[in-house]
């Protein structure tokens, strides 16, 4: 194999490679990438035997072939090269080394043999659609906060993505939930996309999608089947198993009967639970929400610490209420608003709260109170 590929274009196949690639393996072929030249050009693939992503660049290939050499090395020398450069990329097979050479530098790396490379055999998918880039990002970026890290609880390791039914009719749906808070965003089902199987896609694979969703213009195929998603651009493709459980009735979690109606400014809000909460205890991260006629107050009461308070002008009208919250949680149901204006409905001081985004009820959230 020998190829000429420019930097900019190497370094971004191999970012996307080598953060699919575990830092550590027991399985000495699993740190390595593929990268595979023909006469199209040339692909990058790795795996953590999870997640696969490809990912093909333009090259000039002056000998077709295939090798596979250590990701984070190679990933390390690419971005230390000079901007502009042109890489080339040669092995000739027999001496199990992959020459790197770009202006007066030159590396001579370790490659193991390409038929070690374990590749993620294909499934069938039952479903087939494709999704604006900007749709999907707003799904998984609005509710991936809300995933559970409890190793035990593992079928909320990730986000839930299926198709259900709204006011608005059918819509593609992602649901995460850690049991103290809940995010529910919805879009428009895509055609295709009406029986899709339920899946859970796992945090890892949230994190690594969001890289393919930077560019606007972007349609994204996705294919589903029980076990397995895929999301494809004309250059990269994802492929990721899905966790094997059954998510939870979560429209039971999400409240209909809260009445009392608080409209506050988002920005304003955060801010002022995130300076009030420095004083609070590393445990708990209390902060207490009063509210009456118009006016909120947050405060903070910390005996080890200290105590913090700080009024908001808000817009409510219902009876008084207080009631507790872990402000981490709050802070982070905050930053998912983008227009100016954050709805809290609540019902009393041990009831789940909802938040959205004025009236638009595409996307809901729920929290959990605390005791204060």
């Amino acid at each position: 194999m020998k190829v000429s590929i420019e930097r900019s274009a190497l370094l971004k196949a191999m970012s996307q490679a080598q953060s699919v690639v575990e830092r550590r393996n027991t399985i000495p072929i699993l740190a390595n990438v593929l990268i595979e030249a023909d006469g199209a050009g040339v692909s990058f693939r790795a795996t953590d035997l999870d997640i696969e992503v490809i990912d093909k660049a333009p090259a000039m290939v002056e000998r077709a072939g295939a090798s596979t050499v250590g990701a984070h090395t190679l990933h390390e020398i690419v971005r230390k090269l000079p901007d502009g450069a042109m890489v080339e990329l040669a092995d000739d097979g027999a001496s199990g080394r992959l020459e790197v050479r770009a202006g007066r530098s030159s590396f001579s790396l370790a490659t193991l043999p390409r038929e070690d490379f374990p590749v993620m055999a294909s499934s069938e998918y039952s479903c087939n659609f494709s999704a604006p880039a900007p749709v999907l990002r707003r799904l998984f970026d609005k509710s991936k906060f809300a995933i559970s890290t409890e190793e035990t609880r593992y079928y909320l390791n990730g986000v839930y993505l299926h198709a259900s039914d709204a006011a608005s009719g059918r819509v593609l749906r992602c649901v995460a939930t850690d049991g103290h808070r809940l995010a529910r965003v919805d879009a428009p089902l895509p055609a295709g996309a009406e029986d899709m199987p339920g899946v859970i896609v796992p945090r890892k694979t949230v994190g690594e999608l969001r890289k393919l969703l930077e560019d606007d213009d972007m349609q994204i195929a996705v294919s589903v089947s029980e076990t397995k998603i895929r999301f494809a651009t004309p250059e990269i493709t994802l492929t990721s198993k899905v966790i094997d459980g059954t998510f939870p009735d979560y429209t039971r979690v999400i409240p209909t009967g809260n009445t009392r109606r608080l409209e506050v400014d988002a920005a304003e809000f955060a801010q002022a639970v995130d300076r009030v909460s420095t004083v609070s205890s590393e445990r708990s991260r209390a902060v207490k929400l009063s509210l009456e006629e118009d006016r909120l107050i947050l405060s903070v009461n910390a005996p080890d610490s200290g105590a913090a308070e700080e009024e908001l002008a808000v817009a409510y009208s219902d009876e008084r209420l207080d009631i507790g919250f872990n402000a981490k949680y709050l802070l982070e149901i905050a930053s998912q608003v983008d227009r100016e204006n954050a709805v809290f409905l609540f019902n009393s001081s041990g009831d789940p709260t909802l938040m959205r985004e004025g009236n638009d009820e595409s996307a809901v959230y729920v929290v959990m109170p605390m005791r204060v």
